[in-house]
């Protein structure tokens, strides 16, 4: 069959470590590499990879990933990619820019839909338009509308990356990485610097796809339960297209060198702010051995991936700092490399943290492992290897991205598949004698190719970046002469007009789509048994696991005064990271990763469906397989009924911890707190979780940290007072996610669990959530702003209707992308409907603007309520919508959604009425909708974060906000 489609086959085998069949091609006219992995996953996976080494810091690989998607020879819209998103049933849909390859991946559990969404990839990677002005939208040009006023940037990407470069973190691991690879490609940020992508030309940019987007440098990648007979059709439609291209695009390999040096760079910092980073970074081999990779992720593991590992626990036990710093083993690139060490480090204590990973390291080689650790570490390795949970990413792009470590450099793609030999081996010489003592030696301790990378506050460097960005501007318009002003101004003016025209007709119908017929009619329903055992509530969810128990066991955090809500996390942490009355929690924490697939606590707040309360919950959440299942169990018992609370170091380590996760999680995931800081404002659930997840359970934890350091004796009383209102039957709740076997074989080991809890009455406390500031600015570090907007449609009469999802939809695909994406530049912009509570949230994602955005959030209803809003269009939204209802889950993730929709009262009857007004949308009801949105947008709510000086220039521009505070 192959042949006739011009491949050939190269290599074939089975893979049982992802129960497949898997055949390895070349299409013997341009040399083009073909995986096909064959099995019965419903998620179906394609994938192109191009190899694109970047040359200089401009981020054309990461310009030209955006670009190739804004339209194709066979599909000349101006966004195809945003059609796809608008009307299609993806399960992912995206592109991801690496420091070495671009991947184009999509996913559909349709066949119909995936195979349109691989032709419109295929079209756009070989085919784009790529014209100047789609350069100038995505990567950066000089925007002016008059010649009076001054030049300024614009551009997706440009603008992504100034969000990027404001994260410490981010800047963390890209300065390791960077430090590591003097002479390679990896030495240079194929994203972009901001100050370098203005160096780009558009010639360049054109020569970067004739370059490397052909199908002579193209890896290629199909997973799943379609036919091959497909695949091959669409492949060889496009690269019979081409002539074979000698393309020279190989990553040298990084020679090993003692290259022994120190670093010093500066991020972003508050004037508050006056602790830095330091990593230690090691260059170690290439991928390619899958011993030493599995070995070196075991390690990985064994020295920080645990409370109980022996680096991570000397760093946090040192005091020297807040959290770790550092990747750890990054396994993406050719290399693999190795990067820790401590965040929120005084200066005085640098050179005290570096003294402290190699004294640690030698201790261990010298003392050796605990034969604990390494088992927790070798079992917790190999359960996610055979679970091969992915959570929400599809498992074949996982299974791509596996390969590709191996394959994009001219190894076997299953290299890293199939473990099981490589894991038996291992298993072997961990029994032999200290196998990871002597990888710390070698590749650690004697290892001279390395580096110490330290991060320093810098509270003018944002100031400096504008400034001297101005300067380069100002410069610029200087040199410029009237006729090239005119010029600019009239490429400004073709850009804005190319970004407003609409699609024709005819373009639009070349986008391949599905129809509403095309479209299930029924709720996809999740199997739901409910018991009482020993007067406690157990729900079981019988479906296939591959013989996993998961288990969700419930605390009902509405018992405690609403003054405790922010100790919740730190509660879950503490049970799980504090120990016993018997053990240690270093024991502990060991023994749960040695007997299961880990436990990890959540907590979860929402409001049940027609009622002003929520129902409110801290889960404990563990896997195992039912060898091990009596052993979780008792993991459960040792740390709900013997918990030990008095450890106050190891207390204030947690809370540490969690201040510095939350303090470097702001610019990065700025959108999503800005979210919950409206929301909050407007339900007993939202205003819940922002106390334990948002900017109110930071400011908590800086002030616990005090409160442990001079009244740890309250704190205490206050942890022992919500161990007692939470760990009794009243509280319980009990989710099981298994197969119906194993249930009716180990149930009774569930029944003599739950005999073992006491039995006390504790009513729900009444909670008064307190009013936030109505309209507030938060200021961060950052060249970037998070800005958001929230309404209540409830308090205006709005009945919610299915619909208001598709308008929704309609709504982020449309106005907010078009608007504050592409005319204004920012990352993103988002807006979701929670028909629980009535409340429509608008944010927009690393944004250069603040008052235009707020604009377009304000133009929302009026969009909906007097555009025409054709057919087509509607039907587009209504099949994403559908989309994003059948998202694709894993087994757990199934239990636990459905013990979500238990909670909350959303029945399958009331799911299949939210179906049944999707599908039957029209262009009222979505009228309606906008109609409702536009009386309450008198109403709103802002909360802004971001950049001082932007900030400024809108408040004297007329923002209306009197609350204004500094963040970090």
């Amino acid at each position: 069959m192959h042949k006739k489609y011009g491949f050939e086959l190269i290599e074939e085998r089975e893979i049982k470590e992802i129960s497949s069949k898997a055949k390895l091609y070349r299409h013997k006219k341009t040399g083009a590499r073909f995986l096909s992995i064959l099995n019965e996953d419903e998620n179906k996976t394609f994938g192109i990879t191009f190899r694109t080494p970047p040359k200089d810091n401009t981020g054309v690989a990461h310009i030209l990933e955006h670009s190739v998607l804004c339209g194709s020879r066979k599909y000349p819209v101006k966004e195809p990619f945003v059609e796809l998103l608008k009307g299609s049933l993806q399960t992912f849909l995206n592109a991801m820019t690496y420091p070495d390859k671009t991947c184009y991946p999509v996913a559909s559990q349709n066949l119909r839909d995936f195979y349109n969404l691989v032709d419109v990839y295929l079209d756009a990677v070989f085919f784009p338009r790529i014209s100047k002005e789609i350069f100038a939208q995505e990567g950066w040009h000089y925007e002016l509308h008059n010649p009076d006023e001054p030049l300024r940037y614009k551009g997706v990407v440009y603008n992504e990356m100034k969000g990027a470069y404001s994260s410490a973190d981010n800047l963390l691991a890209e300065y390791a990485q960077q430090s590591l690879f003097p002479d390679t490609p990896y030495s240079l940020d194929s994203g972009g610097n901001p100050e370098h992508i203005p160096d780009l030309t558009y010639e360049q940019f054109k020569e970067f796809h004739r370059r490397y987007y052909h199908p002579s440098n193209a890896w290629i990648f199909f997973y799943g339960d379609d036919q091959e007979e497909m695949r091959f059709k669409a492949l060889s439609s496009y690269l019979d297209q081409f002539a074979p291209l000698t393309i020279d695009s190989r990553i040298p390999e990084q020679k090993a060198l003692n290259l022994e040096k120190k670093i010093r760079k500066a991020y972003m910092a508050s004037e508050d702010n006056s602790k830095a980073m330091l990593t230690i970074n090691w260059l170690l081999p290439t991928t390619f051995d899958p011993e030493t990779n599995l070995s070196l992720r075991i390690l990985d593991y064994i020295l920080i991936g645990m409370p109980a590992s022996p680096l991570r626990k000397a760093l946090v036990d040192s005091g020297l700092g807040e959290d770790l710093a550092g990747v750890g083993l990054e396994t993406d690139l050719m290399h693999l490399f190795y990067s820790t060490g401590l965040k929120g480090v005084t200066s005085d204590n640098l050179d005290r943290v570096e003294e402290l990973i190699f004294s640690t390291l030698k201790s261990i080689v010298a003392e050796g492992l605990s034969k604990d650790i390494i088992q927790a570490a070798v079992n917790t390795i190999e359960f996610a290897l055979r679970e091969n949970n992915t959570g929400s990413f599809p498992r074949g792009l996982a299974v791509m991205l596996r390969a590709l470590t191996t394959w994009l450099y001219g190894q076997s793609p299953f290299l890293l598949m199939e473990f099981e030999p490589v894991l038996a081996r291992i298993k072997d010489k961990i029994n032999k004698g200290p196998l990871f003592e002597q990888l710390i030696d070698k590749y650690f301790l004697q290892n001279k190719h390395r580096t110490t990378l330290v991060l320093e506050p810098d509270k003018d460097l944002e100031k400096q970046l504008r400034e001297k960005e101005h300067k380069r501007l100002l410069q610029v318009k200087e040199s410029l002469s009237p006729q090239e002003l005119d010029r600019i101004i009239e490429e400004t003016k073709r850009l804005e007009q190319m970004q407003v025209a609409p699609d024709s007709p005819e373009a639009l119908a070349t986008i391949p789509r599905l129809k509403r017929d095309d479209l299930d009619k029924k709720i996809k329903k999740i199997p739901l048994e409910e018991e009482n055992i020993n007067g406690i509530n157990v729900l079981i969810h019988p479906l296939p696991t591959s013989g996993i128990f998961y288990v969700d066991l419930g605390l009902n955090i509405h018992l405690l005064p609403q003054k405790y809500l922010s100790y919740v996390p730190l509660f879950g942490r503490a049970l799980l990271e504090l120990g016993t009355r018997f053990e240690d929690f270093v024991s502990l924490t060991t023994r749960i990763r040695k007997k299961t697939g880990g436990i990890f606590a959540q907590p979860l707040a929402s409001q049940i469906l027609g009622e002003q309360d929520c129902t409110a919950w801290l889960f404990l959440r563990g896997k195992t397989l039912p060898e091990n299942l009596k052993e979780m169990l008792n993991i459960y018992k040792d740390v709900l009924l013997d918990l030990a609370l008095d450890n106050r170091e190891r207390f204030r380590q947690i809370v540490l911890e969690e201040k510095a996760g939350m303090e470097e999680s702001l610019v990065p995931q700025g959108h999503r707190y800005v979210a919950m800081r409206l929301k909050a404002r407007f339900s007993e659930a939202d205003w819940a979780m922002e106390h334990m997840s948002g900017i109110s359970y930071l400011l908590f934890l800086r002030y616990l940290l005090d409160q442990i350091d001079n009244n740890w004796d309250q704190v205490l009383r206050t942890l022992e007072e919500i161990k007692f209102l939470l760990i009794h039957k009243g509280a319980l709740l009990l989710n099981v996610t298994t197969e119906s076997r194993l249930w009716e074989k180990h149930s009774q080991d569930f029944h003599d669990f739950l005999t073992l809890f006491p039995k006390r009455f504790i009513s729900d406390s009444k909670w008064l959530p307190g009013s936030l500031c109505d309209n507030e600015a938060m200021i961060l570090p950052a060249q970037v702003n998070y800005v958001g907007q929230a309404v209540n449609l409830f308090a205006n009469d709005y009945a919610f209707h299915g619909s208001s999802l598709v308008g929704t939809r309609f709504l982020r695909t449309g106005l907010l992308w078009e608007k504050i994406r592409v005319m204004g530049g920012a990352y993103g912009a988002f807006c979701s409907f929670d028909h629980l509570t009535g409340v429509m949230t608008f944010v927009s994602y690393r944004d250069p603007n603040v008052l235009n955005t707020l604009e377009v959030f304000n133009q929302a209803g009026e969009f909906l309520s007097t555009n025409p809003l054709p057919e087509e269009e509607i039907d587009k939204a209504i099949i994403g919508t559908i989309g994003d209802m059948d998202s694709y889950q894993f087994p757990d993730a199934k239990g636990f959604s459905s013990l979500i929709r238990y909670l909350t009262k959303i029945d399958d009857q009331v799911r299949q009425k939210i179906r049944n007004e999707v599908l039957e949308t029209d262009r009222e009801d979505l009228q309606s909708f906008g109609l409702s949105l536009d009386k309450a947008r008198s109403e709103r709510l802002i909360s802004i974060m971001g950049n001082k000086a932007k900030l400024e220039e809108a408040l004297k521009e007329g923002l209306d906000i009197a609350n204004v505070f500094s963040l970090l």
